[in-house]
């Protein structure tokens, strides 16, 4: 085994379809984006779990049969080697890998006596759904025999087998998952909206697991939104394909990212269940639902933003370029000071088709400190209009004359999610400057919140105030600008 990670060319991907023989089963490690596992695996549980599925009437596809070998790998001192690091799926919609942790959780709890287990998802909604598929699985004729009773409750759901074992179920969005001790799995389903605070609660539920080959955790999810509190998915991304997860697994399927979204012979790259299990009807049925081609992308072909963990896709920002748009008979300006008192301008607007534009004001080049005040106030003076700024530089405005509003950082934390949403969704255009530009390949997301909101970094990163400027005047556009009529 290796921990190496194994990164074809994209021809050679394009080529390893599944195959119904064993004989021309594509290796996982060809056939995944990326597929990453710990070195010093000597022996493994998988074959176990594998001959008892069979006995229950559970099976396991090529690409779950493969990816259970490594999960479930251990070493020389009998502990499971991803152990530490856990196991990260980003995978796309209905490719199977809830069934396949479903299927595994409910074999290890018959196969290990007192097994404890964790399934959490972040919408109630999603807890509910899968645990709605456990009952299924617990219903069938020789699984039922092992279960005692299948309880819910107060948006709390559990499994619970004769032999000790349990499958315990909850939102995290309601508080599920903390308090506990002595879990010996726990599953993150919907990682990419996993926050930091919510894994911190959990996390230490592990440390005293009884499992004789020491605790497991599983990360599963799709790709995230800008807006997703979704720091610990994207680092577990990032020490993979950067070599550096040595006590994890990391398995990435999706379409490569170059491609036509409405590329057909992608399917088989972003789905290893099609058409076998997942027939053409079912690809079809997600693409319709899926309108959105940013959704499409990352729910529907597995594919990540291209900005190296930054907070907002390079590529979207990139599409909205639009240098020579003219300036609407309503601007409306924001403000950003940084700790040298130097400043950025920037000014929005609405188009006429309801969509908005935002760019820097004095040709896109910063205000020096001692003229940022005299500046601001010409601007709302000249344009009668408002501006908006850090609550830090309200009364040296409105001492100037300037029709000052403060932005809050509980108004700036919601308004830089909304400008997120907004790239994403093509709706803010730019004036394509070099400042602004650079400082959205800069920003990078920090927890602003213990509710997992979050906002652009902006200490110590003095070359993201032209996007701090943008978002103030974006936030004081959607409150104080009306918006055109659309005929």
């Amino acid at each position: 085994m290796t921990s190496r990670p194994l990164t074809p060319e994209r021809k050679s991907r394009a080529s390893q379809k599944p195959s119904k023989t064993a004989s021309s089963t594509p290796r996982l490690s060809e056939y995944a984006r990326k597929f990453t596992y710990p070195e010093g695996i000597t022996r493994t549980v998988w074959p176990r779990v594998e001959a008892k599925g069979r006995e229950l009437g559970l099976g396991f596809d090529w690409w779950q049969s493969q990816l259970g070998t490594v999960c479930l790998g251990y070493g020389a001192d009998g502990k499971y080697r991803a152990t530490v690091g856990g196991i990260g799926m980003s995978i796309p919609r209905q490719v199977g890998k809830t069934y396949f942790v479903l299927a595994l959780l409910v074999i290890l709890c018959i196969l290990f006596p007192g097994l404890q287990v964790v399934w959490t998802a972040h919408h109630l909604r999603t807890s509910t759904k899968t645990f709605t598929a456990l009952r299924g699985l617990c219903r069938r004729r020789k699984i039922a025999p092992h279960v005692k009773a299948m309880r819910a409750a107060n948006g709390e759901q559990q499994v619970e087998f004769h032999n000790g074992s349990m499958i315990m179920f909850g939102a995290r969005a309601m508080g599920f998952g903390r308090g506990f001790d002595e879990i010996d799995v726990e599953v993150f389903d919907e990682a990419q909206l996993l926050d930091t605070k919510a894994l911190e609660d959990m996390i230490a539920a592990t440390n005293q697991a009884r499992h004789e080959h020491g605790a497991l955790l599983f990360f599963m999810g799709t790709p995230p939104r800008p807006t997703d509190s979704s720091e610990s998915f994207t680092l577990r991304r990032k020490e993979a394909w950067s070599g550096e997860a040595d006590d994890a697994v990391w398995l990435e399927i999706g379409a490569d990212p170059d491609s036509d979204p409405n590329d057909r012979r992608q399917w088989p790259l972003m789905n290893p269940s099609f058409p076998t299990r997942t027939p053409l009807e079912s690809m079809l049925r997600l693409r319709k639902n899926l309108k959105n081609e940013d959704s499409w992308n990352r729910e529907g072909r597995g594919v990540w933003d291209r900005d190296g963990g930054g907070a907002l896709s390079l590529a979207a920002w990139g599409s909205l370029a639009d240098p020579k748009a003219s300036r609407g008979d309503s601007p409306i300006f924001g403000l950003d000071v940084d700790q040298n008192r130097d400043g950025w301008i920037a000014v929005a607007w609405t188009r006429p088709d309801g969509s908005q534009h935002v760019m820097l004001a004095n040709d896109g080049r910063p205000v020096p400190a001692h003229l940022v005040a005299a500046e601001a106030t010409r601007l709302s003076r000249d344009w009668s209009t408002d501006i908006a700024v850090p609550p830090t530089f309200e009364m040296d405005l409105d001492t100037a004359g300037a029709n000052a509003v403060k932005v809050t950082s509980q108004e700036f934390t919601a308004a830089c999610g909304r400008f997120a949403d907004r790239v994403a969704a093509g709706m803010l255009f730019h004036g394509n400057q070099e400042a602004l530009n650079r400082a959205v390949t800069s920003a990078r997301w920090r927890t602003a919140g213990t509710d997992g909101s979050r906002a652009f970094q902006l200490k110590d990163m003095p070359e993201v105030g032209p996007l701090a400027a943008a978002v103030r005047a974006v936030h004081a556009l959607d409150t104080f600008a009306p918006l055109p009529a659309i005929y």
